[in-house]
């Protein structure tokens, strides 16, 4: 079932997170926008992470702004951190960095965030992209995924203060290295029952309705993979089986950059769209799915 939704539902490389019965949404934009809603239908602007851009992000990224790109948002420790991209359209030379608040609602007198720096960076002797990331627990452990482009998706371990620990080995989960321009990015890792799914968006996005962007996913039962399409290809060989693209619906083209946000035993999947009868702008999108007796996705 997709959600009819109302409101503020511009957005970017969106991921939605819930705290004290409120549902907030970041996304890429000015200084991390942050969006609010009681009902997952309805959302206002409420806030955002930056009013000023961190003095490291310039100096480590020449051309970067107060524009920051596909935010991922979880819960640790009693304090919420966001991961956010820095970089340049089209460039190697990128960062992840990490912010810091008590909480999410910002009428709350602990409501502050607190910038900590860089987590990774990347430059052109990298074999990969250092932005988009993803970060999930295993064992008690955080795991980061993140990448784009140029060598695929890569996941790395955390610390427990959430930076890449020393010496972490960086593995390569997914690439299209046989295709033209390697166009695989936006990585979110899910786990259910015996699985982990491991998400990410193919071809091309920004375009408006010329957009290319579609959603495809594979499965593996361990973290660091194999991870397998439906039919047994492997991502790191460019499988990945479709769940949206531009022919999914009349009205969106270029579905891509998902997150899955799981609230009360349902799973959606959250993502943006660009609308073909308003001009290509970019929208949100929250579609419920389930999962089918052999464990692969259904909507």
């Amino acid at each position: 079932m997709k959600l009819e939704l109302t409101g503020e539902t511009r957005t970017h490389d969106p991921t939605i997170v819930k705290e004290n019965g409120v549902y907030y949404r970041f996304q890429t934009g000015e200084g991390l926008p942050i969006h609010k809603s009681a009902d997952l239908r309805h959302w206002e602007k409420c806030s955002s992470v930056f009013t000023a851009t961190p003095d490291w992000t310039s100096r480590a990224i020449p051309g970067s702004s107060l524009h920051f790109w596909a935010p991922e948002i979880v819960k640790r420790n009693g304090e919420w951190r966001v991961y956010y991209s820095v970089s340049t359209f089209g460039s190697q030379k990128s960062a992840i960095g990490l912010a810091v608040t008590p909480t999410l609602n910002p009428e709350s007198p602990d409501y502050c965030w607190k910038d900590l720096g860089s987590v990774l960076q990347s430059d052109e002797t990298c074999r990969y992209n250092a932005i988009d990331p993803c970060v999930v627990c295993e064992n008690g452990e955080d795991y980061l995924l993140f990448g784009s482009f140029w060598g695929g998706l890569f996941l790395t371990k955390l610390t427990t203060q959430g930076f890449v620990a020393k010496d972490s080995e960086v593995k390569n989960v997914a690439t299209r290295q046989l295709a033209k321009d390697n166009a695989i990015e936006g990585g979110f890792l899910l786990h259910k029952g015996d699985f982990w799914y491991l998400f990410a968006s193919f071809d091309f996005c920004c375009r408006g309705t010329a957009s290319t962007y579609k959603i495809v996913y594979g499965r593996s039962k361990s973290l660091s993979g194999d991870f397998v399409d439906k039919s047994g290809k492997p991502m790191t060989q460019g499988g990945g089986t479709l769940l949206r693209d531009g022919s999914s619906f009349s009205r969106w083209a270029g579905t891509g950059h998902n997150s899955v946000l799981e609230d009360d035993g349902k799973y959606y999947l959250v993502y943006h769209a660009y609308d073909r009868e308003k001009n290509g702008e970019s929208h949100l999108q929250i579609e419920e799915f389930t999962f089918d007796s052999d464990g692969w996705i259904v909507f």
